[in-house]
């Protein structure tokens, strides 16, 4: 008797089913890895290979092989689609469960259909876009895998594709997903790519990421002598000041410089001209958590230019301004293009001697550093976390590919330290 002519029982269909589910689900994986490899942020694989992420290494390498991902990918989806839909179109024609051939392909068409859609495609690549960075990171290995054992099939798909599109007239520059980020694109196209991710990040940065800490602000306290009152008026670099009272916690208002700079230059300010001066313009206040994409339409609406940060009991906690958010987006404002930061100070041997109260998104826009912004939100902050004790003075350690040396620790903070970019081929020594 001929096999194929053998009517299978249902019961025995259940082991190619199983087949085809695992089909399946093999698409939806490769979907999901397609999906978190077109969405990952390049800047962030970036910023963990230069910390020494093996496997942000090798998906920054992967993603940088033109479009030999997509077809590796693409090939093994359509490889395994066909075989799960001929596999079921092999067992539906060796069921006999009193329905017609032509009923029973339909069914199976149809089902094996849906499955594909909404698990192969729509749910895998929901799954890849919001968890892309992990499943990025964790499958890197896989696609460089598959894209070396399929390399010649896909140079032989890749030749011919090219091929036809130099028949239509259309550039396979465009066919491009996985090279999205810039990098042949000129000085201009860049700085304007630069700025829109700048914008698409403000949604993920709070306040409390670039405010200048409390112990920071230049503020004026009315308790204070009115000569060393005066001075601070003279001196300050400031347009706007809060104006206190024995301390941050009891803010009276605001002082514009402008309206006190005739009556200062003509040496008849007055402390109760000040105090109203002060209470003509409130404190305006935002809770800490907030974003900065909210914020700078907040500032647009309410017309201000200077927020005081509070924690869930109202503790002030740090400033941020308008220029802190648009420099955000465009970089430091400063008159001269090789000033730094004033927390950070240049040494002839090419280190810096830094402020540990600085910023780590501010230290990573100034010098053009990778160091980690999802932790501590300071340079000191970030050392602690690292050493997990306090350091005494001289204490040296490494981020990624960064020294840092301990110069004052006061109060259990570091107070300052020195740090030195270490050159790729002592990097290159020490992994030895």
């Amino acid at each position: 008797m001929d096999p194929d002519s053998i009517e299978w029982p249902a019961a025995l269909a259940a082991g190619p089913v199983v087949v085809i589910l695992a089909a399946i689900a093999l698409v939806a994986m490769l979907t999901a890895v397609e999906a978190a490899l077109l969405s990952v942020s390049r800047y962030r694989l970036r910023t963990l290979a230069r910390l020494g992420n093996r496997s942000a290494r090798r998906a920054e390498l992967l993603l940088a092989q033109s479009d030999r991902p997509a077809a590796t990918l693409l090939l093994c989806r359509v490889a395994v689609t066909v075989t799960a839909g001929a596999l079921a179109g092999y067992v539906t024609t060796r069921l006999t469960v009193g329905m017609t051939l032509p009923i029973l392909l339909a069914i199976a068409v149809a089902a094996v259909t849906v499955l594909l859609i909404v698990v192969g495609d729509i749910a895998a690549r929901a799954v890849g876009v919001r968890f892309a960075e992990p499943i990025a990171l964790a499958t890197a290995w896989l696609a460089n895998a598959l894209m070396v054992v399929l390399q010649p099939i896909t140079w032989t798909l890749a030749a011919l594709s090219k091929g036809v599109l130099r028949v239509v007239g259309v550039s396979s520059a465009r066919t491009q997903p996985f090279t999205a980020d810039g990098k042949d694109a000129g000085p201009e196209r860049l700085s304007h790519q630069r700025m829109l991710t700048s914008i698409l990040e403000l949604q993920t940065i709070a306040v409390e990421d670039i405010m200048v800490p409390r112990s920071e602000i230049a503020s004026i306290d009315v308790s204070d002598d009115w000569d060393t009152t005066l001075e601070l008026l003279r001196t300050t670099p400031h347009t706007r000041l809060p104006l206190c009272e024995d301390s941050l916690d009891n803010v009276i208002g605001m002082v514009h410089m402008k309206k006190v700079a005739h009556a200062l230059a003509r040496d008849d300010l007055s402390r109760e001209m000040l105090l109203r001066i002060a209470r003509e313009r409130e404190a305006y206040f935002v809770p800490e958590g907030t974003t900065l994409d909210v914020q700078l339409q907040n500032f647009q609406r309410d017309r201000r230019r200077i927020a005081l940060v509070v924690d869930e009991y109202g503790d002030i906690r740090g400033l941020v301004t308008l220029e802190d958010i648009l420099e955000e987006i465009v970089g430091e404002f400063t008159s001269d293009p090789g000033t730094l930061h004033r927390d950070i100070h240049r040494d002839t041997d090419g280190s810096y001697v830094i402020n540990g109260a600085i910023s780590v998104r501010i230290l990573n826009r100034t010098l053009g550093w990778s160091l980690p912004t999802d932790g501590p939100r300071t340079l000191n902050g970030l050392i602690l976390e690292y050493l997990e004790n306090i350091p005494e003075p001289g204490t040296t350690l490494r981020l990624g590919d960064l020294s840092i040396e301990i110069l004052q620790a006061i109060d259990n903070a570091v107070k300052t330290a020195r740090i030195r970019p270490i050159e790729e081929q002592e990097i290159l020594r020490r992994e030895a």
